[in-house]
């Protein structure tokens, strides 16, 4: 039977249409954002996305946020092959440059650096354009294969923690930065699920408890709220 009158906390903001499709299924989502990003817009971020743009290189990105703040620099559109996760980043990539700029897409940073090491013209070298709290597999795994990995810090990411008193059925993560920014202000009772996007979100929240954790292998916010749905039915 379907659990009806779920409350569930998600750590950053969501769609008004996913937040619905939850209601529709008996869980009501309150969002309380903890981490905040903000795109760069210095003279010298500009500059380096307009040397990437000046020649036709291999880019990367990981995060639609880094879209976003790199499409705010260009004046048009430079003759880029492009390797991106899937989801919301490459959708709004496809918008931008069109399905044939994309060379390949994945749900998590090491496939899609294994992507780029596989391709049959492999570059020699990449343009990264993250957060400055990115990850390291991507570009560790790049450089073990002798691949050139230049980046390019595209926003920060900033953490916003808050003192949470009410009870929940479960908590969203959709990165780590979110849940060091959670268990600095928060401890939970074990019998709420945790779901977190990606494998190292999932260790993250492992690294402060040994609740139950529900891991999306996809990024985005479908796919979470899909996720939870199911899990709840």
């Amino acid at each position: 039977m379907q659990v009806t009158n779920t409350h569930i906390l998600c750590t950053r903001s969501l769609e008004p249409a996913h937040v619905q499709k939850a209601v529709e299924h008996g869980l009501h989502i309150d969002t309380v954002p903890f981490i905040h990003t903000e795109a760069l817009t210095t003279p010298a971020f500009a500059q380096q996305v307009q040397q990437a743009a000046a020649q036709p290189a291999t880019v990367v990105f990981t995060s639609i946020k880094a879209v976003e703040a790199v499409m705010a620099q260009l004046n048009g559109l430079p003759q880029w092959t492009i390797y991106c996760l899937g989801g919301v980043t490459k959708e709004l990539l496809k918008t931008h440059f069109g399905e044939a700029a994309i060379a390949g897409a994945s749900k998590n940073a090491t496939s899609l650096a294994e992507k780029i090491i596989a391709a049959p013209n492999r570059p020699e070298e990449v343009f990264f354009f993250c957060g400055d709290q990115r990850l390291d597999e991507l570009p560790q795994l790049l450089k073990q294969q002798n691949i050139g990995v230049q980046e390019i810090i595209a926003y920060s990411t900033k953490q916003t923690p808050h003192t949470i008193e009410k009870s929940y059925a479960a908590i969203l993560f959709f990165s780590p930065s979110a849940v060091h920014s959670f268990f600095s202000e928060n401890t939970i009772h074990t019998n709420v699920v945790l779901f977190a996007i990606g494998k190292t979100t999932a260790a993250t929240i492992q690294s402060y408890v040994c609740n139950t954790i529900v891991t999306s292998e996809w990024p985005g916010q479908e796919h979470m709220i899909d996720l939870v749905i199911d899990y709840f039915k």
